[in-house]
């Protein structure tokens, strides 16, 4: 179906992810669910729908596009330094919370979640800006995208 602008599958390199958290696995879970539920996604020039893996090479995330029977499309490669600080911003505020939900302490937890929102969320927009002209995607597509490149960022 030509002229789908969406991900239809998504994948992350397993190689480049040494360990994962409980929370860490489960956010990764909710990510993928969420974005294969509801998502435009529209690389420039290309029609979808579409299959994605995500991986890092050489510090530069690789967005491998294939078309929906798998058969390769294009590469999309993104510099992460402009990422640096958001990610380890977000680990930080995932660690405080998870922390906070299993010491069962609702103290503060609103306001860290708060902060985590915030991070997730200008780290999405951060990430619509740098691809810009190459892909198209909505906010929601492009938070969840952020919550997978920060999962392929565990080492």
């Amino acid at each position: 179906m030509a002229g789908d602008p969406r991900i239809i599958d998504v994948e992350l390199d397993e190689r480049t992810i040494l360990r994962r958290s409980a929370e860490i696995e489960q956010e990764r879970r909710v990510a993928i669910f969420d974005l294969l539920e509801a998502n435009h996604f529209a690389p420039a020039g290309l029609d979808g729908p579409f299959r994605v893996l995500l991986r890092i090479e050489d510090n530069r995330l690789a967005i491998v596009l294939s078309d929906e029977a798998g058969q390769p499309l294009d590469t999309i490669r993104l510099g992460l330094a402009r990422f640096k600080r958001p990610v380890r911003d977000y680990f930080a505020i995932c660690e405080s919370y998870f922390k906070a939900v299993r010491a069962d302490s609702p103290h503060g937890l609103e306001t860290i979640d708060m902060a985590r929102r915030a991070v997730h969320n200008d780290a999405a927009e951060l990430l619509r800006e740098c691809l810009a002209g190459k892909v198209e995607m909505d906010f929601d597509t492009a938070r969840r995208l952020f919550t997978l490149i920060c999962v392929l960022h565990i080492r």
